[in-house]
């Protein structure tokens, strides 16, 4: 009996279209546009070396909620910098991303120009503003009082904080729509860069009650803190 051969089978499957070296950078971004991707279909497209240099679609991948962690970490420190403040302020990212992102910018805001923190300080995340308040440089600083999201929090945070430089505690109080907020108020009577005289006004402003739970506290010096003491048992005794 003569033997017999079965056919050689044939994988006529075609290449899954994510990982086709020849997948143009457009077809890519119009994938990362279905909400239903898998995440295996957009690791594939990141591992894809003629589409990943592309910065369009590094931006639609982070900004897709299947995205894998692993892949969208080692992505955020290939992004420049006004890229990385773009995924920061994206709804459609992540969380997790986005902290990520801010946590990528503010590593870097030592080693960008002044111009640049300026920029950041007045469109970036509240987060960010929050950080540049700190800075050295005196228009770095106004700019991020500007920024929309800059929130309360955001101040008595800095303010918290032991390397606050005294520039920004005095600037503080030229903000009348944030120095008039009580907690803001509270934070500057505990922090020991808070001027004299404003510090006097702040404790005159504020109940005794309140005032004395702060001092017990506060990082004001002491010579100023018996001062506030002496003026908060004669307002007692009125």
């Amino acid at each position: 009996m003569a033997a017999s051969f079965d056919s050689p089978q044939v994988d006529e499957t075609p290449e899954p279209p994510a990982g086709n070296p020849k997948l143009t950078e457009d077809l890519a971004l119009s994938l990362l546009q279905c909400a239903d991707l898998s995440p295996d279909v957009i690791e594939r497209i990141c591992k894809n070396s003629s589409l990943i240099r592309s910065r369009r679609v590094k931006l639609a991948a982070l900004a897709h909620p299947k995205t894998p962690r692993h892949v969208s970490l080692p992505m955020l420190r290939q992004l420049f910098t006004f890229d990385l403040m773009r995924v920061a302020l994206t709804a459609a990212v992540r969380a997790d991303i986005k902290i990520a992102a801010e946590q990528a910018l503010i590593h870097r805001l030592e080693s960008v120009s002044v111009g640049e923190k300026i920029s950041l300080a007045r469109q970036a995340s509240g987060r960010i503003a929050g950080e540049l308040l700190l800075d050295s440089e005196p228009k770095v600083v106004d700019a991020a009082f500007e920024n929309s999201r800059l929130t309360e929090a955001h101040i008595i945070q800095a303010l918290m904080r032991p390397d606050a430089p005294a520039t920004f505690v005095e600037c503080v109080g030229r903000y009348a729509n944030w120095s008039q907020r009580r907690e803001v108020q509270i934070a500057l009577l505990r922090n020991a860069k808070t001027p004299l005289a404003q510090a006097i006004e702040l404790a005159r402003s504020l109940p005794v009650s309140l005032v004395r739970e702060i001092l017990s506290t506060s990082q004001l010096p002491a010579e100023l803190k018996d001062h506030l003491e002496t003026e908060l048992l004669q307002r007692s005794e009125l």
